[in-house]
C-alpha cells in the first residue's frame, strides 16, 4: 500500500467542495476518467466508462443502488434513467450534493435518484436492502479501506454485486521512482492510500464477497489526464485557481505526475465486480 499520513478528511472534502467547478470545467458532468475504444469524445468516453460498468455488474431493471461517491451525479442519473434503479448517492462534499439533486431533478430520473451529504465511513443502510453497491474512484480517498468493504458487504442483499473502479498502487514490487510517483499522486489528489488491486480483492473477501471479473483499464483511461492536462494550460485555470483556493494548485499540477504513473505501471486503473455470497 502507499500511503500519504498528512491526507485530513476535511481536506479532502474542501476540495470537493471548491474543485467541482474544475471537473466540470474540465471535464463534463461525471466525476471519472474516461473509457477510450477509439476516437470518441471525452464526454463520450467518460459515459462509456459508466455504461460499461453497468453491463459488468449486470444491473437489472429498478435495482437499488447505493453509489458511494456520486460526485455530480453522474451515474447515479445515468441508473435511475436508463435503467430505472433507484439510487441512493453519496458524497462528503454538501456543494456536491446540492449539485447532484438539481441535475436529478431536471435529468428525468422521476425522482428516482436522491443524494446524501454523509461521510462514506460513517453512513449507515439497511442490512441486506441494496441490490448494487457501485463505487467509482472514492475508495482511494477512504481512511479504512477494509473496514469500508465490510460495512457495504452487509448492505447488499444475497446474490447483490458491488462495482468499483479503482486507482490501484502498481504490482509489488515498486522501484522508489515508482513509490515516489505514487505517494505524489496521493498527496495531490488528496488520498490517504492506494491499494494494490491484490490487496483490494482480499478486503472484498474478507468482507465475504467473491471476486468475479477484474479489469485493468490503464491504457484505456490514461488519455484523461492528457486532455485535462492540456485544457488547464490552454484555459488559463491555473490564475481561477489562484483566485478562488490556492491550495488547488497541488492538484492541477499533478495531472503529469499521474499520467506518468500510469505510464510507469506505478499505478494502475481498474474495475473489480464481486458477488455476496
Amino acid at each position: 500500500m502507499i500511503s500519504c499520513s498528512t491526507i485530513e478528511k476535511d481536506v479532502i472534502r474542501r476540495h470537493y467542495d471548491v474543485s467541482t467547478f474544475f471537473y466540470r470545467l474540465l471535464w463534463g458532468r461525471h466525476i471519472h476518467h474516461g473509457l477510450w475504444d477509439g476516437d470518441e469524445s471525452p464526454q463520450q468516453a467518460a459515459q462509456q466508462l459508466t455504461e460499461r460498468v453497468a453491463r459488468e455488474a449486470a444491473i437489472a431493471q429498478g435495482s437499488r443502488v447505493l453509489d458511494i461517491g456520486c460526485g455530480m451525479g453522474g451515474s447515479s442519473i445515468y441508473l435511475a434513467s436508463a435503467l430505472g434503479c433507484q439510487v441512493t448517492g453519496v458524497t462528503l462534499s454538501p456543494f456536491q450534493r446540492r449539485w447532484a439533486s438539481l441535475a436529478a431533478k431536471f435529468g428525468g430520473t422521476g425522482g428516482r435518484a436522491d443524494f446524501l451529504c454523509a461521510d462514506a465511513e460513517k453512513v449507515d443502510f439497511p442490512a441486506a436492502g441494496a441490490d448494487v453497491v457501485w463505487s467509482i474512484e472514492c475508495t482511494e480517498h477512504l481512511f479504512d479501506k477494509p473496514a469500508f468493504f465490510r460495512r457495504a458487504a452487509a448492505w447488499l442483499k444475497p446474490g447483490g454485486r458491488m462495482a468499483i473502479c479503482v486507482w490501484f498502487a502498481g504490482d509489488d514490487p515498486l522501484t522508489p521512482v515508482q513509490q515516489q510517483l505514487a505517494h505524489g499522486v496521493c498527496e495531490g489528489f488528496f488520498c490517504p492510500s492506494f491499494g494494490s488491486e491484490r490487496e483490494y480483492s482480499e478486503w472484498m473477501t474478507s468482507a465475504g464477497l467473491t471476486v468475479t471479473a477484474s479489469y485493468d483499464w490503464t491504457s484505456r483511461v490514461s488519455r484523461t489526464w492528457e486532455i485535462c492536462r492540456d485544457r488547464v494550460h490552454r484555459w488559463g485555470i491555473h490564475r481561477v485557481a489562484h483566485w478562488i483556493d490556492p491550495g488547488q494548485i497541488i492538484f492541477l499540477d499533478r495531472f503529469q505526475m499521474l499520467l506518468d504513473a500510469y505510464n510507469t505501471g506505478a499505478m494502475k486503473y481498474g474495475c473489480l465486480i464481486a458477488e455476496k455470497r
